[in-house]
């Protein structure tokens, strides 16, 4: 299953989309390693290359809260770690490919700090390189797995892609698919919002044009601003 995921982001790399390099700002922060920014043509959601992060707890869409499961462990704190660097920030974004799921994959960096590292250094995620060949990536986890920071304090952490298995539902790969399959229900008002993604998919799946109150793109502003994603 991993495999055929990073063959699909080569091939999405390789198959036309293009590397680009530019600036924008971090508005919303929805775990350890993926976030939105704000560009000209509105939010663009960004899955940060090359590292694993551990799930969150999220809130069901659509009118299912049922649906809601609990989060991985140190998946609020990788999600904290990466908010303190980025959420309200302008960051460099490097590209490097689309997913399956049109997100871009990209590198991030603000004043010169490499963000996607920098969540590895601190024990916030894991290596997830390509074929596990980023020999400096691989590096900077031994060395916080020998300090035991972050989730590597644990005895016996589980990879996040080893908990997916075990929790299929809650696979954030397949979460837009998942929300778009759901449907819309009744929702209108941020107030009935459990969650940026959630508002994000009533705004541009459902059409849910109150949310966006100022029309730039990015629906509960106090909501997503703050990059909760409880």
């Amino acid at each position: 299953m991993r495999a055929s995921i990073l063959l699909l982001l080569l091939l999405g790399a390789v198959g036309g989309a293009r590397a680009e390099e530019f600036a924008a700002k971090v508005i919303a922060v929805l775990d350890g390693d993926t976030v939105l920014v704000k560009r000209a043509g509105g939010p663009v959601k960004i899955r940060l290359a090359e590292i694993d992060a551990p799930e969150v707890a999220h809130a069901g869409m659509g009118d299912q809260p049922h649906s809601s499961q609990k989060g991985q462990a140190y998946g609020s704190d990788s999600r904290r770690s990466l908010a303190d660097m980025v959420l309200g920030k302008q960051v460099q974004v490097n590209s490097q490919a689309t997913d399956q799921y049109g997100r871009m994959v990209a590198h991030l960096s603000i004043d010169g700090l490499d963000v996607n590292a920098e969540q590895i250094r601190r024990g916030m995620a894991w290596e997830y390189s390509h074929f596990h060949s980023n020999r400096a990536l691989i590096a900077l986890q031994q060395q916080a797995k020998q300090d035991a920071r972050g989730l590597w304090a644990q005895a016996n952490p589980t990879p996040p892609w080893d908990w997916r298995k075990r929790h299929p539902f809650r696979d954030k790969k397949h979460a837009s698919a998942a929300a778009s399959s759901s449907g819309c229900g009744n929702k209108k008002h941020c107030s009935q919002m459990s969650s940026c993604a959630e508002a994000m998919h009533y705004l541009n799946r459902c059409g849910v044009k109150s949310l966006d109150r100022d029309g730039d793109g990015v629906p509960c502003e106090k909501l997503c601003a703050g990059g909760i994603n409880k």
